[in-house]
């Protein structure tokens, strides 16, 4: 399974709702959060283009916000994505 990746901040509702997620679904993930570390920050935008949190990674495969991460479980997106088939 590849390596999810999710980038939060404290006091952010979405990343509580993204993270809760994987969570019931028992996926594994690395929280990087970037409230008080900049270069955190700096490496989510880099890797995603995006300034807002939380960001998600499967592998290489950037699924996006919370509202992405919840579109890409509706989709199956987010399991193909786990299971490696994207």
């Amino acid at each position: 399974m590849p390596t999810v990746d999710v980038y939060t901040r404290d006091y952010c509702g979405y990343c509580v709702r993204a993270v809760h997620l994987l969570k019931q679904k028992g996926i594994a993930f690395i929280e990087h959060n970037a409230t008080r570390d900049p270069q955190k920050r700096e490496e989510m935008i880099r890797r995603s283009g995006r300034a807002t949190f939380p960001q998600i990674f499967v592998g290489d495969h950037h699924i996006g916000g919370s509202d992405d991460l919840y579109a890409a479980e509706s989709s199956g997106e987010l399991d193909a994505a786990l299971g490696g088939k994207l």
